[in-house]
């Protein structure tokens, strides 16, 4: 058992060889070294290196509205074990913000800002902060390595090898004299005054444009990657501070650039929004953004060249100069004082911000979040027009797939400590209520004249499911169902030119939550379940006047918030159908399944005049028409076209297999409406049967199994172990669930 003293010997060392691992200090040349080695990594501006770092955690391809998009693995945080910072969903969000990104990368330089905006509670700022968590992990890998510099002013002691007592004061000879090729690994003892480069500057900016653009040609030239030196990096300058100093070194070495460059110690450093380096947040406050201060107040003068001794060394700080080489955030922009936001008219489009005795030049991507009360009431002023040609607007509305946003509420409860359990389907039911809140009635005139009808009959509920699952409403098969289908882009994208774009208004994530704390201390429920988030949203929606979505006027079937607690339950109750009659063991998909399987393969046999293959006969016999219209009876209406049907049905499933080359064919998933109809149809001649078994499972998990017979205390124990093994239920939420099953669909 090692000792604490071996224990803290053994931490020394490992701290010290990450220390040296990466390179967090070293000269001025050995930094053209790194830079020739990786150029396009070392010669970044700061809109390349964020869109790096989006490209740096990958992508997946996810499935949102029927439609394939592109998802940012930035944002699933992965690379932090309490994923502290996930997003949500939003892909579409994260695709618009990159191409953004790209396009700044392009024009070599940032020349926008990008305004976030949307409702109360749509992720504006956990969107920003996943970006800023993933630049700060990214800064700590080899990729994203970043540098700055400082300038260093060694004592006689170090330069002359004599004693001296306190500061020597700078010697440009003695400096001259020594036989160091770097100041920058100088100890704190043999160091007069170390000053660092303001802004956070990048190092190629120590040399000359000139010289400058004959190095970066030389180690471009020779580099494998494809690369586009941005504005900074190819024509920037110095701060002001760091150009005072390197004039006056140029000038007490007569112009010997090698000299003036032993006095630069390039430093490795890290993005940290904790600790302002090169992400920083604004809130809403009436201050401006960056000030001067005097650098040498504390500092001995005697230590610097005496062509500095004589003038007053000025430093820029504030959050544009903290931000600076990397991302500055404006947090509910429009709360601050509009005169707060007047330099960004220039900061923006230029890159530059006036103070009072100078001009800073900046490096950063500015991004600001908005509430859309703030911004509609800014729109309404003068400054918008000069304002709104500077900048990006993206919005961020409330989720419309209620799957996605049942993921929140999953994370959100995952880390409240106090809720010990969890009934099924609670953030189901949650999240279907809410994103029914946000869904407004499509205007049907918009889309072709083949499915207006069906647009102009969407409920609510099919709307969402059309939106979650890619479902259409029953009845709806053959073509109409995949052109409807086709046209769940333009539906969610509809009225997105306006005010009342769909996802603006609605119950939020953060109101949600609330539900769910309050529903899990309801000591009517044993535990956190659909019936205690039903009674909260019947408290919630007696009073109108809490939440200005509650105010919205009814539209047909849309915004009638408390039918959508009727609704939400039916759907539950469906949910719990399926559920406890496959626990029970009456519902066996594979059959049905398998069963379906048959009756498609007798349907494209028929359709193309061929015979069936009978695996029990081992030959081939014409399709049986009994069987199929047996099948059928299950799901299809009776004056709908039987030969329609199946031509669409045939003609679905090889679009299908188009659209997924080398995907099994899943019919459950492909057709889950004539499943949803196969099962109703079991159902009801098993009704009897199962409202038996209920009522057995309610004895048994009570306690009370008198005059149960052995197969049906067998019967219901069995179904009670599949909700609780298989299913994530604990006996007191299975025990409400089969009772309110029970009350509601079986009982007399």
């Amino acid at each position: 058992m090692p000792t604490t003293k071996e224990l803290m010997a053994s931490v020394a060392d490992e701290v010290r060889e990450d220390f040296a691992a990466h390179r967090p200090i070293m000269g001025f040349h050995e930094y053209l070294e790194l830079v020739g080695e990786h150029p396009s990594r070392h010669l970044r501006n700061s809109v390349q290196y964020i869109r790096d770092c989006f490209e740096y955690f990958g992508t997946s391809k996810r499935t949102v509205g029927n439609t394939d998009v592109t998802r940012f693995d930035l944002f699933d945080a992965e690379y932090d074990p309490d994923e502290r910072v996930r997003l949500v969903g939003h892909e579409h969000v994260q695709g618009r913000v990159f191409r953004l990104l790209d396009n700044f990368v392009r024009e070599g330089r940032v020349n926008k800002l990008i305004l976030l905006h949307g409702p109360n509670g749509s992720a504006k700022s956990t969107f920003v902060n996943a970006i800023i968590r993933g630049m700060e992990h990214y800064s700590t890998t080899d990729d994203g390595a970043l540098y700055r510099f400082n300038w260093v002013f060694p004592n006689e002691k170090k330069t002359t090898g004599t004693a001296s007592i306190g500061f020597g004061g700078f010697n440009t000879r003695t400096a001259e004299d020594s036989n160091l090729e770097t100041f920058a690994y100088l100890d704190e003892e043999e160091i007069d005054a170390k000053i660092a480069g303001d802004l956070n500057d990048h190092p190629m900016l120590l040399i000359p444009p000139t010289s400058r653009a004959k190095i970066l040609e030389s180690v471009l030239k020779d580099s494998d990657v494809r690369f586009a030196v941005s504005d900074y990096i190819g024509r920037g300058d110095l701060s002001h501070t760091s150009r005072q100093i390197f004039d006056a070194l140029m000038s007490a070495y007569r112009g010997d650039l090698n000299k003036v460059l032993k006095h630069v110690q390039v430093e490795r450093f890290y993005i940290s929004k904790r600790y302002r380096v090169g992400a920083v947040t604004v809130e809403p406050q009436m201050r401006v953004d960056a000030a001067l201060r005097q650098l040498t107040v504390d500092r001995s003068l005697s230590a610097l060249p005496s062509s500095l001794q004589n003038q007053t060394l000025i430093e820029p700080f504030g959050d544009l100069v903290d931000a600076n080489r990397g991302l500055m955030e404006y947090d509910d922009m429009f709360k601050r004082h509009p005169d707060l936001n007047k330099y960004l008219l220039a900061t923006s489009e230029k890159g530059t911000v006036s103070l009072d005795s100078r001009i800073l030049h900046l490096d950063m991507v500015l991004i600001a979040t908005a509430n859309e009360d703030y911004l509609d009431a800014y729109k309404q002023t003068p400054d918008y027009s000069s304002f709104k040609g500077r900048v990006e607007l993206v919005r961020v509305p409330y989720l419309l797939d209620y799957t996605v946003e049942q993921n929140i509420y999953d994370d959100q409860l995952g880390a409240v400590a106090d809720v010990d359990h969890v009934a099924p389907h609670t953030t189901y039911c949650a999240a279907l209520w809410a994103v029914l809140t946000r869904l407004r009635r499509p205007q049907a005139d918009l889309y072709p004249k083949s499915i207006r009808d069906i647009v102009t009959q969407l409920s609510p509920l099919e709307k969402a499911e059309l939106y979650a699952l890619g479902r259409t409403p029953e009845g709806v098969t053959g073509d109409r169902s995949r052109e409807l289908l086709g046209t769940v882009p333009e539906l969610m994208d509809e009225g997105a030119g306006t005010p009342a774009y769909e996802g603006r208004m609605g119950a939020s994530p953060r109101e949600m939550k609330m539900i769910l704390l309050n529903a899990s201390q309801n000591p009517k429920y044993p535990a956190l379940s659909p019936l205690a988030v039903f009674d909260e949203l019947e408290e919630l929606v007696k009073d109108a006047s809490v939440f200005p979505f509650l105010q919205m006027k009814p539209d047909g079937d849309y915004y009638r918030h408390d039918n959508f607690i009727t609704t939400v339950r039916e759907r539950y109750l469906d949910v719990l159908d399926d559920e406890i009659l496959g626990a029970m063991g009456l519902v066996e998909d594979q059959k049905y399944e398998d069963l379906f399987s048959r009756y498609v393969d007798h349907v494209s046999q028929s359709i193309k005049g061929e015979k069936v293959y009978n695996k029990t006969t081992k030959s081939y016999e014409e399709p049986d028409e009994k069987f199929m219209k047996e099948i059928e009876e299950l799901f299809l209406s009776d004056d709908e076209e039987k030969d329609e049907f199946r031509n669409g049905l045939i003609s679905s499933i090889a679009a299908y297999s188009i659209d997924n080359p080398g995907g099994a064919m899943t019919y459950p998933d492909v057709f889950p409406e004539i499943f949803q109809s196969m099962r109703k149809s079991f159902f009801e001649e098993r009704q009897k049967q199962t409202r038996r078994i209920l009522e057995n499972v309610i004895r048994v998990l009570d306690e009370d199994t008198r005059n149960l017979s052995t197969s049906e205390l067998s019967a219901a124990e069995t179904t009670i172990e599949s909700m609780i093994d298989d299913r994530g239920y604990r006996k007191e939420s299975a025990r409400e669930a089969v009772a309110f099953l029970y009350s509601n669909r079986y009982k007399d």
